[in-house]
């Protein structure tokens, strides 16, 4: 078991996928200032389920995922953070948040890849690349993915144009099928919300 920094989020945070903050609470700028001091700077990021990120009482998720400082570059008072998504992780007992959060986890297993969900990650990509060309978000349907096809598998997971509750669903999930077919259900149910708007 490893004690990781946390950072809880109102979003979630997949392996193989960039994390962008914006970090300028104090707690947080001190946890970075340490971080910054390690040969290997990591931090643990989970979803906040219910509350507000400042001043604790929230709620927060037991599975989580470890993301990896890749770059940090100040601006005033604000540090902008590039991270990249990691391995997922298990929270199994907080430690006080002062000076900021932290937790003991433990890693779950990385999912597995089998050359005979090609076909499933084909559809996958196709249907979430089409309902991507038809609403507003983040992601641009043109976005490119990996080569690898299990980290392109969670970042199809990352694109999706679900809310946070559909893509903690997803990030819980125990394999790369399961986790190629509830993108599927997910992205056509969420299509079929749009269309009756």
């Amino acid at each position: 078991m490893a004690v990781l920094p946390m950072f809880p989020l109102g979003s979630v945070l997949f392996p193989h996928t960039p994390l962008l903050l914006r970090v300028f609470e104090p707690r947080y700028l001190t946890m970075i200032g340490q971080l910054l001091d390690q040969d290997d700077p990591q931090f643990g990021v989970v979803l906040i389920e219910r509350g507000h990120e400042v001043g604790g009482g929230d709620r927060r998720s037991s599975i989580g995922t470890t993301a990896r400082l890749a770059t940090v570059s100040a601006d005033a008072d604000v540090l902008h953070i590039v991270a990249i998504g990691t391995d997922r992780f298990t929270v199994e007992q907080w430690r006080d948040d002062e000076p900021y959060p932290r937790a003991e986890v433990s890693p779950l297993p990385e999912l597995i890849w089998n050359e005979a969900l090609t076909p499933l990650r084909t559809e996958a990509e196709a249907i979430v690349r089409r309902v991507l060309a038809r609403v507003d978000g983040p992601w641009d349907p043109e976005t490119e993915l990996s080569d690898d096809p299990l980290a392109a598998s969670w970042q199809l997971a990352a694109i999706a144009p679900l809310g946070e509750y559909d893509r903690h669903v997803l990030l819980r999930s125990t394999t790369v099928g399961a986790l190629l077919r509830q993108v599927i259900d997910l992205t056509l149910e969420a299509e079929l919300l749009w269309a009756a708007e």
